[in-house]
């Protein structure tokens, strides 16, 4: 198949998954499991956006905490890779594109509600508030897709864990330095996530959920869709009911 030809098939196989046009939806991506290596992150997200239209919102982690720490605490919007995988390091980069100011912990998104999903990551003191992205999502009755990756990638789930603050979640803060599309530059200390002792467990959050759950394929890759709502509340009912909900406990914390 050529280039457009994939993108439709792209297209079509995640409007049959339950993405429709006009959603806002959050991916989490493996370009290998579409299962062809003349596919290329361009095909994926062309394949999305056409899925979406032109009303729908396209947002991608990019997170960065492999390259920003405590040893390296230096945050360049444009310049600082995402560590999460090939399409998101794509799309970051390409015209339209709007990048979240976090250090460790941004998402970019293109569409109609770019803007709104990442302004205003830096006025939480935590890597995933509710400023951040993954808890506007929530808000705006987004959806979040795994894309041949498994759902234990599921970041949305700091967010939740953000709100009950479970034993695991924090270490000390970090005072990074930050440099925005702009040139500015400004300091901003935030607390850093910690998981001592425990193993991220969210692939157990579609069976909690009453409702909102979908499952198939976009070519070659095995994929779960998320209604965020549902998967919100399933996972803070969880969380409440046990703090230690959604992770194992794997060693002393």
């Amino acid at each position: 198949m050529n280039s457009d030809a994939i993108q439709a098939k792209i297209a079509a196989d995640a409007a049959a998954l339950g993405v429709r046009p006009g959603d806002t939806l959050l991916v989490h991506s493996s370009l290998k499991s579409l299962g062809d290596r003349q596919i290329g992150p361009g095909e994926a997200v062309g394949g999305l956006l056409r899925a979406l239209g032109p009303e729908g919102t396209l947002l991608l982690p990019a997170l960065s905490y492999l390259f920003v720490g405590p040893d390296r605490p230096f945050f360049d919007e444009l310049a600082t890779p995402s560590c999460v995988g090939a399409i998101p390091e794509w799309f970051r980069t390409q015209p339209g594109v709007r990048r979240s100011l976090c250090p460790t912990h941004s998402c970019a998104a293109l569409g109609p509600r770019a803007g709104e999903l990442t302004e205003g990551h830096l006025l939480d003191g935590t890597p995933c508030g509710p400023h951040s992205p993954f808890a506007k999502l929530r808000e705006a009755g987004g959806k979040v897709l795994f894309l041949g990756c498994g759902t234990n990638c599921n970041t949305s789930m700091h967010a939740c864990e953000e709100r009950i603050l479970p034993p695991y979640l924090f270490k000390g803060s970090v005072t990074y330095r930050i440099r925005d599309r702009e040139g500015r530059e400004l300091t901003h200390t935030l607390r850093a996530h910690d998981f001592a002792g425990v193993a991220q467990r969210y692939s157990r959050v579609p069976a909690l959920m009453d409702r909102g759950v979908s499952a198939g394929r976009i070519l070659r890759a095995e994929c779960v869709l998320l209604e965020a709502v549902p998967m919100w509340d399933a996972a803070l009912r969880a969380l409440r009911r046990d703090p230690y909900a959604l992770v194992e406990r794997v060693g002393p914390a």
